[in-house]
């Protein structure tokens, strides 16, 4: 009976929806998405009898990679979300797709022998629908922040039907395990977050430029000015360079509005990566994809946004391999664990930046202290092959 009130609802959220996704299918970001995940538009089903992976964005695409090459004899299957984890999950196979809208999953999904969901995507057709024809169900690196608990609770009886349909669950820490067993999952191991174990390596060489060089990476609106403005304090006493790379590649022209302003009004150079394709300008806004860790590897000091607005913070494990002195903010919930994992990294709310870039000297070097293990959970998909 769940189910049908279920599929009743979301038919229904569809409808109401439908008027406002018609426009947002023309924007760049939702131009491949949309038409894809809700009109169902070149997306196909699967064929039958392989490893159904599924991610949400970029993050998680990248953690699966291990993962994905013991498996590589299989037929693997993969979908996605987002535009960026559409991106890469081109670099594992030719079966990708966008994952369609609840709605028409009971007609998409096809029988596979396992399904493997990274994180929080906790669809609850995909886990139902995969289950009923077949499939062994897995969710991998599953969390649930401290923050986002509350919320997770008030829709227990939501979870506890998603969690009735997984057959195995692989949590990043003891406390999102326990967090989970509340919400109604069973069969759970603790494997550490996988994304430990794919740490993305440079893969160009740039020369550094100037002396001292500031890296803001992955940040959100409102937090660009702060750190600017951090920067300018520093560049009045040291000859230092601002990179900056926004999180979402929409924003790219925004805040390239934005730093070209800032550098004509205090007499510094600005320049577009896209364009340069160098870095010799005081300020350089990195607007193309796939550069972040090549920024990283020339970088002295990382400010690792995503965690002075309330996202819930960043990857941080890229930029510490390097050894950087990393400075990020207070609102990482959705990172607890890499960042504990990053010994040196220094947390401040975004009023204290300029304070500590001008003593960045006493900072001290990040290292890394990674764990993590996919054996266990690589031996309980083969069971099932």
């Amino acid at each position: 009976m769940f189910k049908y009130i279920y599929l009743f609802v979301v038919t229904l959220s569809y409808i109401v929806a439908t008027p406002f996704l018609l426009p947002l299918r023309f924007k760049k970001k939702y131009k491949s998405s949309i038409p894809a995940r809700f009109f169902l538009r070149d997306n196909p089903p699967f064929t039958e009898n392989g490893v159904h992976f599924h991610v949400c964005s970029y993050g998680e695409a990248k953690a699966i990679k291990p993962l994905v090459e013991t498996f590589k004899d299989e037929t693997l299957h993969f979908s996605a979300i987002t535009a960026t984890g559409f991106s890469v999950i081109k670099e594992y196979s030719k079966s990708i797709r966008y994952l369609p809208f609840e709605i028409f999953l009971p007609s998409w999904i096809k029988r596979q022998k396992a399904l493997i969901v990274v994180e929080a995507e906790l669809w609850y057709m995909l886990f139902l629908c995969s289950k009923k024809r077949g499939a062994k169900t897995f969710l991998i690196n599953a969390r649930v922040s401290s923050r986002s608990y509350p919320k997770y609770l008030r829709f227990k009886w939501l979870y506890k039907h998603i969690f009735a349909n997984i057959d195995a669950v692989y949590a990043q820490s003891y406390d999102d395990a326990k967090r989970l067993v509340q919400l109604g999952a069973k069969n759970i191991h603790v494997s550490g977050n996988i994304k430990f174990l794919n740490i993305q390596k440079a893969n160009k060489e740039y020369s550094k430029e100037y002396p001292v060089v500031v890296a803001a990476a992955s940040t959100h609106e409102t937090e660009e000015e702060p750190i600017v403005n951090a920067y300018l304090e520093l560049k009045r006493v040291e000859n230092a360079q601002l990179i900056v790379i926004p999180r979402h590649p929409e924003r790219f022209d925004k805040v390239a509005e934005y730093l070209e302003r800032v550098a004509d009004k205090n007499r510094l150079s600005f320049s577009r990566f896209s364009q340069s394709g160098n870095f010799a300008t005081d300020i350089v806004l990195v607007d193309t994809m796939g550069e972040l860790i090549n920024v990283y590897k020339i970088s002295d000091i990382v400010i690792l946004g995503g965690a002075f607005a309330e996202i819930g913070g960043h990857n941080a494990l890229e930029a510490a391999q390097f050894g950087v002195k990393m400075i990020s903010g207070p609102h990482y919930f959705n990172q607890v664990d890499i960042f504990n994992a990053v010994e040196g990294l220094e947390i401040c709310e975004s009023n204290a930046l300029g304070e500590k870039l001008l003593n960045y000297r006493s900072l001290p070097n990040t290292k890394l202290e990674t764990k993590a293990s996919i054996d266990e959970l690589v031996e309980d998909i083969r069971s099932v092959l």
